[in-house]
């Protein structure tokens, strides 16, 4: 027996010679990026930005005429070529940011947020003014870190909201209302109300849904409409323009241009390029596109237009129906509220139901930086909602919290 040696297998000496069997080749992440990501949800933003394209296409003659001086004359199409380039950009913002993971999309969004908070601090200081605001900063290229602002804002919210379930003892909801605080202060010296009225939306949609007794959330309401109303008595913007907006405006108005323009091509619009009001729409490419939309291409496609946006917002929703993971179902949320709220307060102007607030339409209207930042707030929705087909979920999320605040109000 003392001859009989043991077995042996033939093991490699070294860990480092796993590694070729165990790393993944480009093609494989990329199969299982595909698997994973919500297919539908992608087919929808590719058909909005494809209609953006048309719409820009559009609004490019009138923009470029109203912005054409003697020394300077601006091509028609000068604003499309411009969209065009901004969206290949966009695309691939976007498709880069929906290959990360959950985590790290989620450690991504924290360091996106934290960095913009801190550039918000510096526009008062060193930032440009435009029309009269001071919302943007110049570093390398001119943007909005309020914009960039927006998907950290969501996934931070979010992630701290999340610490209950480690310590329910913590004061997750008065930290997430002070960073609120600070957020909205330093936008209203912008000032850009619109902004600090879509993150406010975000933030009261992410306290409902974190669990908060449906009890306290009257007590936000009120401070909310507290809010709302000395914003109004002490805030010269906001009070012009909801003055403006209750009296019903003039025929000078940009509120009523957009809605006479919307109108002016009843239910199959006038035809490519050939609409005329919308050559004195201001920002006809980018605040007041849905109207430019409606005199050319008509109503019936305007309604196409809301259908869409409907229809992503019920997609991550039901996405996010049987969703278990806390985290993955508040920054899904979040990120969809904003995009979905950004495109109804948009709308809203144009059919002037809603004060002006120069907000964009996401994936719709010209833009630059807003473009990247509409695209990479997709991006992280994507690789946040992302999944693998072939697991079954048991618990619903979002019924499953929508039955705890029915027994917290009981």
């Amino acid at each position: 027996m003392s001859n009989v040696k043991p077995f042996r297998p033939n093991l490699p000496t070294e860990i480092g010679s796993f590694q070729p069997q165990l790393r993944r080749e480009w093609h494989d992440e990329l199969r299982i990026w595909w698997r994973e990501i919500d297919k539908v949800l992608l087919l929808l933003i590719g058909l909005l930005m494809a209609m953006g394209t048309a719409a820009v296409a559009a609004a490019s003659p009138a923009t470029a005429a109203r912005l054409s001086t003697a020394e300077v004359q601006l091509s028609d199409f000068y604003f499309l070529k411009a969209h065009v380039i901004w969206q290949a950009m966009g695309i691939a913002v976007m498709l880069g940011a929906s290959m990360l993971t959950r985590d790290n999309a989620r450690r991504f969004g924290i360091v996106l947020a934290a960095v913009m908070l801190a550039l918000l601090f510096l526009v008062p200081l060193i930032g440009v003014e435009v029309n009269g605001a001071r919302r943007w900063i110049r570093l390398g290229m001119q943007f909005q870190p309020s914009e960039f602002l927006k998907p950290g804002f969501a996934i931070l919210l979010a992630w701290i909201l999340t610490w209950r379930l480690r310590d329910p003892n913590l004061p997750v909801v008065a930290f997430v209302s002070i960073i609120m605080g600070i957020i909205a202060l330093l936008l209203m010296m912008q000032p850009n109300l619109g902004a600090t009225m879509l993150f406010g939306g975000v933030w009261f949609v992410l306290i409902l849904m974190s669990g908060v007794p449906l009890k306290r959330l009257g007590a936000f309401a009120a401070l909310a409409a507290g809010a709302l109303a000395a914003t109004y008595f002490f805030y010269d913007n906001a009070r012009n323009r909801i003055d403006s907006f209750l009296s019903g405006g003039t025929a000078f108005d940009h509120v009523d241009l957009a809605e006479r323009t919307l109108l002016a091509g009843g239910w199959t619009g006038s035809g490519l390029w050939l609409g005329i009001r919308k050559m004195n729409l201001p920002e006809a490419h980018t605040d007041y596109i849905f109207s430019v939309i409606g005199e050319e291409f008509g109503l019936i496609v305007c309604a196409l237009v809301v259908i869409l946006y409907m229809a992503m917002v019920l997609r991550v929703l039901l996405r996010l129906f049987d969703e278990e993971n806390l985290f993955i179902l508040l920054a899904g949320a979040g990120l969809i509220t904003q995009i979905g709220g950004q495109a109804m307060i948009n709308i809203l102007v144009n059919l002037q139901l809603f004060p002006s607030k120069g907000m964009t339409l996401p994936l719709v209207s010209y833009g630059g930086s807003s473009t990247i930042a509409v695209c990479l707030t997709f991006g992280l929705l994507i690789a946040i909602t992302r999944r693998n087909p072939f697991l079954e979920r048991e618990t619903p999320g979002l019924w499953k919290m929508a039955r705890k605040q029915e027994d917290d109000a009981q």
